[in-house]
């Protein structure tokens, strides 16, 4: 082999394990984000190494970036949590996972390293992928449709016959709660804009509050739970429509635990526990139909940057999830 068929192949390899990936190396806009060669990671124990085929992106990503994520987040990082994509290697202990398998989910419990040709993932947080669904649609699912089950289920606890209000219906969580509402059984009102009250009612919301038309407080009395998606003054309002022993979840901000006491409801806020379980049984209902995914844009990952100005508003943003999708140019 000659010297120059040396450098080539040595050239050759380190390309190999390298990859491309938005990295943040001190905390600010959209503007600090840096589209970079970096190492290929390697799955630890418990890991897999997932080839990206597409990325969700979300508000969480946004906070991350600016700084102000509520989990510690040592810099420099990789943006990105929501996957979808194929196992090409395992670490150890990662049971139950095989390479070749499609799989969709989150890389970690800090939500990062998504944005990526390449991204380890705990396999206690993918699951197969739902086989209705492209990795596009499937990146744009597990964070936010996780949220709203838990949101239901775990922490207000809600049974058939109950009714629930879910404030912002229209968002990416609120949309999957409506759905998970419908098929449970639940009395649902939803509050959002008029311009979103056709695919709300479409979603199976039994009644529509329009928030700019209408005061919801005005309208809705002994709700068994109120999901807040949106936080403020429409979480404040929120306690006087609950009956005594309701509850009020919110995945924004910690509720007024002196409002709470006084009206005589339980409140809370959490953040979403992404597992393997929830996401199979998600997959489960996507593919039967009875969950359906919402994708407002679509991205090549080079574009990761333009995805969060429209988080920030600077750009135009349709409804649905943003997702970047990763073998595109």
């Amino acid at each position: 082999m000659s010297p120059s068929d040396i450098v080539a192949e040595a050239a050759e390899k380190r390309t190999r394990s390298t990859m491309m990936a938005w990295r943040v190396h001190e905390f600010g806009p959209p503007e600090i984000m840096t589209f970079e060669r970096v190492l290929r990671p390697e799955p630890g124990p418990g890991e897999v190494l997932v080839k990206v085929e597409a990325a969700g992106v979300g508000p969480w990503d946004g906070w991350i970036r600016a700084g102000k994520s509520a989990l510690p987040q040592p810099l420099p990082l990789t943006l990105g949590s929501d996957l979808s994509g194929e196992i090409v290697s395992l670490g150890t202990g990662a049971s139950g996972l095989h390479v070749g398998d499609q799989v969709y989910g989150v890389t970690n419990s800090r939500f990062v390293g998504a944005y990526a040709e390449y991204a380890s993932a705990s396999a206690e947080m993918v699951a197969n992928k739902p086989a209705a669904l492209t990795h596009v649609e499937a990146a744009s699912v597990p964070v936010i449709a996780v949220t709203a089950w838990q949101a239901l289920f775990d922490h207000a606890r809600l049974k058939a016959g109950q009714t629930v209000v879910i404030h912002g219906a229209a968002g990416n969580v609120g949309s999957y709660a409506v759905q998970l509402a419908r098929r449970a059984g639940l009395r649902t009102i939803a509050t959002v804009g008029t311009s979103d009250i056709p695919l709300v009612r479409g979603l199976g919301a039994d009644m529509v509050i329009d928030y700019r038309a209408q005061r919801f407080d005005a309208e809705v009395r002994d709700a068994d739970a109120v999901i807040d998606l949106v936080g403020g003054d429409t979480q404040s309002r929120s306690f006087q429509i609950l009956r005594r022993g309701g509850k009020l979840i919110s995945t924004v901000s910690n509720p007024d635990q002196r409002l709470a006491e006084r009206h005589g409801v339980e409140a809370s806020f959490f953040l979403v526990d992404v597992t393997s379980r929830y996401l199979a049984e998600i997959a489960r209902l996507l593919d039967s139909g009875d969950l359906k995914a919402r994708i407002g844009a679509i991205l090549p990952l080079a574009d990761a940057r333009e995805a969060h100005l429209m988080l920030e508003g600077a750009r135009s943003q349709p409804k649905g999830k943003i997702v970047l999708a990763v073998g595109a140019r």
